[in-house]
């Protein structure tokens, strides 16, 4: 029988020479031919994009909770409009008074009026449709029910149509949605890398397959199962590399572009979900997650089938 070409001279000297590129050479193939680049590039761009959106929507979560945890609007409903002014300034001189409020400020009618202009035309600006006043109110404190029952109680003693509500009882349902989609975009991240294994076990078995009768004579010589691991590990780790840094590549020019696309939009909410020097770091680490999962999912693969098969 004649010995493959990487075996001849092994044969000669012994197997200590049996690693590196003499026993990657055991794997004939060109570098890049396979499927296993392009895969893990695919999943690790995916992988990014999906890191990026959760650390997004993250900010996005802290920005607003940060911001309207301590925030309130007060909402004068006097039909009379001349009353409704002068409830609206006794309000605002009361808030100003109590130590636990931080700021205060009366929303101009104009503004009111911009903003149900989307649901309401321009019937909102006129007096068609009779505008409450508005008072923003910034506590020293978190907004909780405590502190808005008590303010609620010496609002109504001057306006008793008047109502206060906390901001972050209406952005709860949005904080849920986030946090909602924040997981989701974890769970595919987890998804994804459960893919790659996958991907990493069926080209190391390939491998295997197609390499049978030289890992035999090799193993026959003296060659260890660990030894033939690291061939298949350095293949597969160079695939890796090459796939990672290129998804990464993919992966940070998609997310850059959609950050550009939302900036537009001139959202404070939106905004606030710009991705961090540390979230960039964080997604930079990604591709080495992929190559230590690929690189331990090929030895695994790789030692648990020659214990059958050789």
């Amino acid at each position: 029988m004649e010995r493959p070409p990487v075996i001849r001279p092994a044969s000669k000297r012994g197997l200590a020479p049996f690693r590196g590129r003499r026993a990657a050479s055991l794997l004939p193939r060109t570098r890049l031919a396979g499927p296993m680049p392009w895969v893990m590039a695919i999943m690790v761009a995916l992988t990014v994009l999906a890191g990026g959106a959760a650390l997004s929507l993250d900010n996005v979560a802290q920005t607003a909770r940060g911001e309207l945890a301590a925030a309130a609007t007060v909402q004068i409903l006097s039909p009379d409009p001349e009353r409704r002014t002068a409830q609206a300034l006794q309000v605002a001189t009361m808030l100003r008074e109590q130590t636990d409020v931080s700021q205060v400020r009366i929303v101009p009618r104009q503004e009111v009026a911009d903003l149900l202009e989307p649901w309401l035309g321009s019937a909102s600006g006129g007096n068609v449709v009779p505008l409450p006043a508005l008072i923003d109110v910034v506590l020293s404190r978190e907004a909780d029910a405590s502190a808005v029952a008590r303010l609620r109680a010496k609002i109504v003693e001057i306006a008793p149509d008047a109502r206060i509500d906390a901001q972050s009882e209406w952005l709860e349902p949005v904080l849920a949605a986030i946090s909602t989609l924040r997981w989701m975009a974890v769970g595919l991240i987890l998804l994804l890398g459960f893919t790659a294994a996958a991907a990493v076990w069926l080209a190391a078995r390939h491998a295997l397959g197609i390499n049978r009768d030289t890992l035999e004579i090799v193993h026959l010589l003296g060659g260890s199962d660990a030894q033939i691991a690291r061939v298949f590990q350095r293949s597969i780790m160079i695939d890796a590399v090459a796939g990672g840094v290129a998804g990464l590549v993919l992966g940070a020019a998609a997310l850059t572009l959609m950050a550009r696309q939302f900036s537009a939009l001139d959202s404070g909410m939106i905004s606030a979900g710009g991705l961090s020097g540390t979230d960039w770091a964080i997604l930079a680490l990604l591709p080495l997650c992929a190559v230590a999962i690929a690189v331990y999912t090929a030895r695994m693969t790789v030692l648990s089938s020659l214990r059958r098969i050789l």
